[in-house]
């Protein structure tokens, strides 16, 4: 089931942050700070499964090499609080391989940030979680001055604009989107939030490695609390309503199994009480519709609002024949852009306008 996540921070020195250090964790290397005068060891660290610095034209070749690239950012920037590099991370969809999560985290990045005169530093990590499944992101620390052949220049504010990271939020969405649908694979993301796309559910906090080491201490956390009660009240939401999961689901899945009903409910609910209370609904809802067994021998389901959304797009295909026999090319592209974005796939306005 695929998940969106795309996110960005300033890494900076008023909170202790070096930009060797971080470099250096995000691509498991050693790396020597020379304003420091120090190593960072992250060698040992698991699960990157690819790290390559991108350059737009004219940047130094010798930047190529992360240590230098890093070293002449921290040479540059004098002041104690600088504000030395973007971090972007994004999800990258379970779905697919190694190397076409690769492939699609460079050309995201080249397109994005590297054409815009950006110098970034690309990491891919192949994470297992505690469920065993496959957790696959990207890191992207950029450097926030432009660059020129003798290297870099006046920090830009636009870069900074808040507005700029919103198209980046859904052009990611698009990009993963659009390579989804070219490897015919069924599952679609979705950058908008929960409320924008008519979900009534309320979004939870990202909770990481850190926050778990904390139950396993026995500490509190506030930020755990809160997600713990949101968990909860989306799960009586969903008992109440259970249509309100399967609108979720079908959003990013046509079709489902058991276990991508399964991963949906124990993010929207508290324990396992609730979580078979939750699926109970689900399962016992008038809305699910059972398809039959898959070439896997998996149970298939999907919602009676797919099924009729289905029709309409086999009523479309009958008119699209129809309007191809006649040459209408135009109408051609009209409805497949329809039938696209029925389907739930984010077109950008330039996407809409190659189509």
């Amino acid at each position: 089931m695929a998940i969106y996540h795309f996110s960005a921070k300033i890494i900076s020195r008023a909170n202790g942050s070096s930009a060797l250090a971080a470099a250096a964790y995000r691509s498991a290397s050693r790396l020597h700070d020379q304003r420091l005068d120090r190593h960072h060891d992250f060698s040992n660290k698991a699960g990157v499964v690819h790290s390559e610095v991108l350059l737009p034209d004219g940047a130094p070749e010798a930047w190529l090499d992360r240590e230098v690239l890093w070293n002449a950012v921290e040479a540059v920037e004098f002041r104690k609080d600088a504000q030395l590099a973007r971090e972007v991370e994004f999800a990258i969809p379970r779905e697919l391989d190694q190397a076409e999560g690769i492939r699609l985290a460079r050309d995201f990045v080249s397109h994005e940030f590297v054409a815009r005169g950006m110098a970034a530093d690309l990491n891919v990590h192949w994470d297992i979680g505690t469920d065993g499944e496959a957790k696959p992101h990207a890191h992207v620390m950029l450097a926030l001055r432009e660059v020129n052949e003798e290297g870099f220049g006046k920090k830009n504010r636009d870069w900074n604009r808040t507005d700029l990271l919103e198209t980046w939020r859904e052009r990611w969405a698009g990009h993963v989107n659009a390579r989804l649908a070219e490897l015919d694979i069924d599952a679609r993301v979705d950058h908008r939030s929960l409320k924008a796309q008519g979900i009534d559910l309320e979004p939870q906090h990202k909770i990481g490695p850190a926050a778990s080491r904390m139950v396993e201490q026995g500490l509190s956390s506030e930020r755990l609390t809160e997600h713990h009660a949101i968990a909860r009240a989306n799960g009586e939401k969903i008992i109440a309503n259970p249509a309100i999961a399967l609108d979720a689901i079908t959003r990013t899945l046509a079709t489902f199994a058991t276990r991508d009903l399964a991963m949906f409910v124990h993010r929207h609910s508290e324990g396992k009480e609730q979580f078979d209370q939750v699926m109970a609904a689900v399962r016992a809802s008038p809305e699910l519709v059972k398809l039959g067994k898959d070439g896997r021998g998996q149970e298939r389901f999907t919602s009676r609002d797919m099924i009729d959304t289905e029709a309409r797009l086999q009523r479309a295909t009958v008119k699209l024949e129809a309007s191809r026999r006649h040459g209408l090319d135009d109408q051609h592209r009209k409805l497949a852009l329809v039938r696209a974005e029925m389907r739930g796939l984010t077109l950008s306005s330039e996407q809409r306008s190659a189509f």
